[in-house]
């Protein structure tokens, strides 16, 4: 999940240097969204690790 982040906001750069705007703000827009996603998960896991012990 975190590779389709930073793959959303490659593009989001890239739309943005080449100046298309509404694709940058709806790529950035899903590379946050998922990013949120991705650290959410992680988080749990972590929690779920340390309750396992």
């Amino acid at each position: 999940m975190l590779y389709y982040a930073l793959v959303f906001l490659i593009v989001a750069l890239i739309a943005g240097v080449l100046g298309f705007g509404g694709i940058a703000g709806a790529s950035a827009s899903i590379a946050q969204i998922l990013f949120f996603i991705f650290l959410a998960l992680f988080v749990v896991s972590l929690v779920m690790r340390v309750a396992r012990r």
